[in-house]
């Protein structure tokens, strides 16, 4: 079994990544500074606390604590049936004003991945991003406007899912992100003109600290409550290096069409995908494959403080194992389909919520999908998440 691309996206109506965001869903467009990481809801973020900080001006400090407990069936060897943990214990720090700026982002999570393994909170800090998993430097020369440059560790431009669970519709992310990278470390430049923005980085792809990957976002908003967004990106080189951060496919290009919905109750955002790794013997590829997926997220947002989020997605690679084709699902030539239904109680800061959610794998290899022996096809699973957001 492939625990794929990475253990890390987005509302495409946006730039993502900037502390400067350009709301362009509500019908006028605008620019302000935001205050914290970027959310896709159904969950908010509260008011943050403001520290003045001396030479450094105003800062803006929030933060989310939160535990998880797992219920899962099929499970592969080294995993169990159920598992608790932290999910979140994270604190933000960011300056917001002048023409210097910096967002850090530090501590302890936990990313949840659909048809892959449960990781402990421990391991997923150390085998992925550090206590310090996003931190970058902006500059703005005219802070009232909207060009920017990002230096740091940036989360990627790809896909329509973030990379932290409080960030997202669901509490585990989908099949789709798994072929995505999620934290960057690299340069980013953005800017907008009129109903278009856009970005561009030049990164080092799957956290591989190898500095080849090229990735663009272009949005553009039709009215005040649609928005298309083009993004795609690629490894301009190829390497060999790997680790549970950088999988194989950190040689791949990637391509998103991602369509946004947002009016009153209502957040609609299907997407398409399309990866390919190419054929490279000298880094040991034998034969390449790609994946051909799309997805649909929905958030429905009742009175009270309830709301009620789905994601169904479904993805298929190409390649066969006899040709020797790289394995990017379950056995090259493989696919699956997912459903995920998480209601949601906010409260101020306080929430909970929880994943109710089905993995189907079809032409599987014996040994690369779910159950002991790696030969099941279904896995299902129950999270419950509940914390704080300050």
């Amino acid at each position: 079994m492939v625990v794929s691309a990475r253990i890390g996206k987005r509302q495409s109506n946006m730039i993502r990544a900037g502390l400067t965001v350009c709301l362009l869903f509500i019908g006028v467009r605008f620019c302000r500074a935001q205050v914290g990481p970027s959310m896709s809801g159904p969950l908010q973020l509260g008011t943050p606390l403001t520290v003045n900080a001396g030479p450094l001006g105003k800062l803006s400090v929030m933060g989310v604590i939160s535990g998880m407990g797992l219920v899962q069936g099929n499970w592969i060897p080294g995993n169990q049936s159920t598992h608790w943990d932290i999910s979140n214990g994270q604190i933000m720090i960011q300056k917001t004003a002048g023409w210097w700026q910096f967002y850090v982002q530090a501590g302890a999570y936990n990313i949840p991945d659909l048809g892959a393994p449960f990781l402990s909170t421990s391991n997923t800090v150390s085998d992925l991003y550090g206590a310090f998993p996003q931190g970058y430097l902006k500059i703005a020369p005219n802070p009232k406007g909207n060009f920017s440059i990002l230096v740091g560790a940036l989360p990627t431009l790809i896909g329509d899912e973030y990379t932290f669970d409080f960030e997202n519709m669901n509490v585990e992310r989908g099949l789709l992100w798994n072929q995505e990278n999620a934290v960057n470390r690299g340069i980013q430049i953005n800017d907008s003109i009129g109903h278009l923005s856009g970005s561009i980085s030049w990164n080092d792809g799957f956290y591989s600290n190898r500095y080849t990957w090229l990735t663009g976002s272009l949005s553009y908003t039709l009215n005040g409550s649609n928005t298309i967004a083009f993004v795609g990106g690629g490894n301009l080189g190829q390497t060999a290096f790997t680790t549970f951060a950088t999988p194989i496919q950190n040689n791949e290009q990637i391509y998103n069409v991602i369509y946004t919905y947002s009016h009153e109750s209502w957040v609609i955002s299907p997407y398409l995908q399309y990866t390919n790794v190419p054929t490279d013997t000298k880094i040991g590829i034998r034969h390449g494959a790609s994946t051909r997926g799309g997805a649909v997220l929905v958030t429905y947002n009742f009175k009270h403080h309830l709301s009620l989020a789905g994601r169904g997605e479904y993805i298929s690679s190409a390649g066969n194992a006899a040709e020797g084709a790289v394995n990017l699902l379950y056995g090259p030539g493989s696919g699956a389909w997912s459903f995920t239904v998480t209601p949601t109680y906010q409260n101020h800061g306080f929430f909970i919520r929880g994943d109710l959610a089905i993995v189907h794998a079809s032409s599987i290899t014996a040994g690369d999908a779910f159950g002991q022996f790696g030969t099941s096809a279904n896995q299902p699973r129950g999270v419950v998440e509940a914390g704080f957001i300050f």
